[in-house]
């Protein structure tokens, strides 16, 4: 087997733990090619039908075991989402884990904020499985996860980043939440929608699949449209007309739009030290939060491969 040395995650280091694993089901990984790289590194394989999604750590081992249940208990449903190879997997690898999916199509095309919609009434809809312990839905699990791999920050800014996630936990604990609380996605945004080789929009990344408030899913397409400007007046109006809800009328919408900037930032920072796109990006978003400024400059930011 091929030795994967060191401990930084990064593109390079996920395919030698990519390889490893393929030889250990008999898959080629020739011709794979890196589509992303955040908390998990995806990867195409077979010609585009096959996607290979590679943890950072021991730590998702919990997580990738449960998306392969989700997955696969969602396809019993009818909410339209990614599916595993039938193979036993996750596959671990070290310390890593890593997961095998169908490619639902040759060419990345995210939905549309409608879509989103559409696809979380769906999912809201479903009674929690029997069989699969989902964990209760936390705002700010993610971005304490992220900043625990942030290399890219100063000491000074992670101790902030530190000190207003508790502050932002601790009025989190006293919310009241208008909705009936049920099955929620966790990372709820358009790039997590992905139309297939038919056009037809599908839920992916359904590792942070949890039970919660549904208000959580609802917050991101808000903070698109309202703080980012990502999202038109027109495409959040269709949002909140697939959906039923705006959950910016809700007093506790303010609190969760700062937690999503937060987790932004610190998934931003996990690699920003591998890119100086993303460096000079985090810098900047760092610098918005510390001053209240506006977060109408920040750009959407994909880890896609760079040319």
């Amino acid at each position: 087997m091929a030795q994967v040395p060191g401990d930084s995650f990064d593109a390079e280091r996920a395919w030698l733990i990519l390889r490893e694993a393929c030889s250990t089901i008999h898959v080629s990984p020739s011709g794979g090619e890196l589509i992303r790289l955040g908390e998990n590194a995806v990867f195409w394989l077979s010609s585009r039908t096959v996607v290979a999604r590679v943890g950072r750590g021991d730590a998702r081992a919990a997580e990738a075991e449960r998306e392969i249940k989700v997955a696969r208990w969602l396809a019993g449903s009818p909410v339209p989402a990614v599916r595993p190879l039938e193979i036993a997997q996750p596959l671990r690898i070290g310390d890593h884990f890593v997961t095998l999916w169908e490619s639902v199509a040759g060419e990345i095309s995210y939905g549309t904020p409608a879509e989103l919609a559409s696809l979380l009434r769906q999912l809201h809809a479903l009674e929690p499985p029997a069989d699969i312990a989902l964990p209760h839905a936390d705002p700010f699990r993610r971005a304490r996860c992220c900043l625990a791999n942030a290399t890219a920050l100063a000491d000074e800014d992670r101790l902030f980043l530190s000190a207003l996630l508790d502050r932002l936990a601790a009025r989190y604990a006293r919310l009241e939440f208008p909705l009936r609380p049920g099955v929620v996605h966790g990372d709820a945004n358009v790039c997590n929608v992905f139309r297939d080789h038919h056009g037809r929009p599908v839920l992916g990344d359904l590792d942070t699949v949890a039970v919660g408030p549904r208000e959580l899913d609802l917050v991101p397409a808000a903070v698109y449209y309202d703080r980012l400007g990502w999202h038109s007046a027109g495409e959040y109006r269709e949002f909140v007309e697939g959906y039923g809800f705006d959950v910016r009328h809700w007093p506790g919408y303010g609190l969760l739009a700062d937690a999503l900037e937060v987790e932004m930032v610190t998934w931003l920072a996990q690699n920003a030290d591998q890119d100086d796109k993303a460096g000079r990006e985090l810098a900047k978003r760092v610098k918005t939060l510390r001053t209240g400024a506006s977060r109408a400059a920040w750009a959407p930011f994909l880890w896609h491969q760079h040319d």
